[in-house]
C-alpha cells in the first residue's frame, strides 16, 4: 500500500474570483438545464446508456469515463465542455448516477486502500473501492468498519454522497465517520477538506451527491472486529420503541439492530439485536467474511414464492422469521458486515423488480407513522415483501442532512412492474407517503426514485439553500449534475 500524500488545497475554487453578476447568470442558466449550451462546445450523443441496479430509470449519456487516479479525474473535468456525473455501484435507483447527454464518471477502477493506521484506527482509501474490498484489508488486522451500509456491495464514494446508514447502533450516518476527504472541483483543482479545512465542502460533499465536486479519496475511522451473537424478539409494535430505547439504545453490548415489521398488517415487530459476545468459544460461524461469488437461488425463490404465490405473505412471518429466531448465530462482525446484496436480486428483471424507500421520523412521532404506514400500502396494493426500522442520532455533519434530530428509519422493501404505468402507479403511492412522513415531522430519502414534487423536496430539505450557496460558490457554472439535481437544484 502506497503512503499518503499531501494535496495542498486551495482555499476555495479559482470561481470565488469570478463577479458576483456573472455567477448569478451562469446559476441561473444551470437551474434552467442551459448552462452546458456553451458555442462551439455542443456534444454529440453517442447512445450510450448509464442504467442502475433496478433496471429503471436509464439514462443515456454522451460518454463514460473510467479513472484510476485523481489526476484523471482532474484532467477529465478541466476537458469536458458540458455536465458531468459520477457513479460507483449505481445502487441510486433514480438516475443520480447520470445526467442526460452529459459525462458519466465511473468510479469503479479508483480502488486503492492509501494508507492504514492500525494503531489509530485509520484508513484512507480511493472513492471506488467497495466496503467488501476493504474489508478484506482490514480483517486481517482485527478491524473492522465503524459505519456502513447493511451490505458490503456499494463503493465508499457513493455511500458518502448519500450519507449512507446502516444496523450500527447509535452511530447514524457514515459522515460521522469521517476524517477527511478529497474532492476534485468543477475547475479541476484538487482540494483537500475536513471539518478544519474547507468545512463548507465537506459539509456539502457528505450526502450532497455530487453537487459541489467528485469524491476522490475518503478518510474514515474504524473499529475492532468482535464476535456478536444474535438475539431475536417478537414484539407489538407498541411495545416495540419503549423495547429499543431501554433495552437496545441503552445497552452498551448491542452492535447492530434493526427490527422487521410482519406482513400482512405489519403490526408486529421481530426485534434482530447483535450483542458482543463473551469469546469466540461459542462461534456458530467459523468464517470471517461472507465468501465471494456465492448463489443465491434459495433466497431468489424466497423472494420470488412471497409476492407471486397465493398466501406468500404469510410465508415469512409463519416459517422464515420462526426458523430464524430459533436458529443460534454466533460470529464476526465482519462476517455480517460483508453481506452480499446479490442475496436480495431477483430471479430475474425482464417484468419487474425490487425496489427500496425509506422515510426518517422522529421518535415521538413514530408509533403513528408506523401504524399509518400500512394503510397507504394496502390502499395501493403494494406488494411489500419487508418494512425494516432502524435507529439513527441527529446528523450534525452534513449540509443537507435527512435525520435533523434523532430519528427511526422506515425502509420499505417493494416489488414493482418495470413498465411505464407501473412507475407512475408507485409515483402516485410515494408522494403520499412523503406527505405522511412531512405530517409526522419526518423526511425521505434521496437515492430512490424521484417522484416528490419540488414542493415535498422542499418541505422536507429546506437545508437545500446551504448547497446552493455552496453551488455558487464551487460550481457556478452547474458542470456537476445527476437527473435528481435536475429536478431539484
Amino acid at each position: 500500500m502506497a503512503s499518503s500524500t499531501n494535496v495542498s488545497p486551495p482555499p476555495c475554487s479559482e470561481y470565488d474570483r469570478v463577479p458576483a453578476r456573472r455567477k448569478f447568470l451562469f446559476v441561473s442558466l444551470a437551474a434552467a438545464g442551459l448552462a452546458s449550451l456553451r458555442p462551439a462546445e455542443t456534444v454529440a450523443a453517442t447512445n450510450l446508456v448509464v442504467s442502475n441496479v433496478t433496471g429503471l430509470y436509464s439514462v443515456t449519456v454522451a460518454k463514460i469515463g473510467a479513472p484510476t487516479t485523481a489526476e484523471d479525474v482532474s484532467r477529465l473535468v478541466k476537458k469536458w465542455p458540458a455536465q458531468i456525473a459520477v457513479g460507483g455501484g449505481r445502487f441510486s435507483m433514480g438516475g443520480q448516477v447520470a445526467v442526460k447527454d452529459g459525462l458519466h464518471l465511473d468510479m469503479r477502477q479508483m480502488s486503492q486502500v492509501i494508507w492504514i493506521r492500525p494503531s489509530e484506527k485509520l484508513v484512507r482509501a480511493q472513492a471506488g473501492i467497495r466496503w467488501r474490498d476493504l474489508q478484506d484489508v482490514l480483517d486481517p488486522l482485527g478491524l473492522a468498519v465503524k459505519t456502513m451500509q447493511s451490505y458490503a456491495s456499494f463503493t465508499v464514494g457513493g455511500s458518502v454522497s448519500v450519507n449512507a446508514h446502516g444496523r450500527y447502533v447509535g452511530h447514524g450516518a457514515i459522515g460521522n465517520t469521517i476524517r477527511a476527504l478529497q474532492l476534485v472541483l468543477a475547475d479541476g483543482s484538487v482540494v483537500e477538506c475536513s471539518p478544519q479545512t474547507n468545512p463548507e465542502l465537506f459539509r456539502s460533499a457528505i450526502g450532497g451527491y455530487g453537487a459541489v465536486g467528485i469524491i476522490t479519496e475518503v478518510e474514515l475511522e474504524l473499529a475492532e472486529n468482535v464476535v456478536i451473537a444474535r438475539v431475536v424478539e417478537e414484539l407489538s409494535l407498541s411495545q416495540y420503541f419503549h423495547h429499543f430505547k431501554s433495552k437496545v439504545l441503552n445497552d452498551e453490548a448491542s452492535i447492530l439492530h434493526n427490527a422487521d415489521l410482519m406482513p400482512p398488517r405489519f403490526d408486529r415487530a421481530v426485534s434482530v439485536t447483535w450483542r458482543r459476545a463473551a469469546s469466540e468459544t461459542g462461534l456458530t460461524e467459523k468464517r470471517r467474511l461472507v465468501p465471494r461469488d456465492q448463489k443465491y437461488s434459495l433466497e431468489q425463490n424466497a423472494l420470488w414464492a412471497m409476492t407471486e404465490l397465493p398466501g406468500g405473505s404469510q410465508i415469512r412471518r409463519s416459517l422464515i422469521h420462526p426458523l430464524v429466531g430459533k436458529k443460534p448465530a454466533v460470529a464476526w462482525l465482519n462476517h455480517e458486515a460483508s453481506l452480499d446484496v446479490a442475496e436480495l436480486e431477483p430471479r430475474t428483471r425482464a417484468l419487474s423488480t425490487y425496489v427500496l424507500q425509506e422515510y426518517f421520523i422522529p421518535p415521538q412521532r413514530a408509533e403513528s407513522f408506523a401504524k399509518a404506514l400500512p394503510q397507504t400500502l394496502q390502499a395501493h396494493r403494494v406488494e411489500v415483501l419487508n418494512i425494516s426500522i432502524r435507529h439513527s442520532p441527529g446528523d450534525q455533519v452534513s449540509a443537507m442532512p435527512w435525520a435533523k434530530q434523532e430519528v427511526f428509519c422506515f425502509v420499505i422493501y417493494f416489488k414493482q412492474r418495470s413498465w411505464r404505468s407501473a412507475r407512475d402507479k408507485v409515483g402516485v403511492w410515494t408522494r403520499e407517503l412523503i406527505e405522511l412522513a412531512l405530517a409526522h415531522s419526518g423526511r425521505y430519502y434521496l437515492p430512490y426514485q424521484i417522484h416528490a414534487t419540488r414542493s415535498q423536496f422542499e418541505r422536507a430539505y429546506p437545508e437545500i439553500e446551504e448547497i446552493r450557496r455552496a453551488k455558487v460558490r464551487f460550481d457556478p457554472f452547474g458542470k456537476f449534475s445527476n437527473e435528481l439535481w435536475r429536478a431539484y437544484l
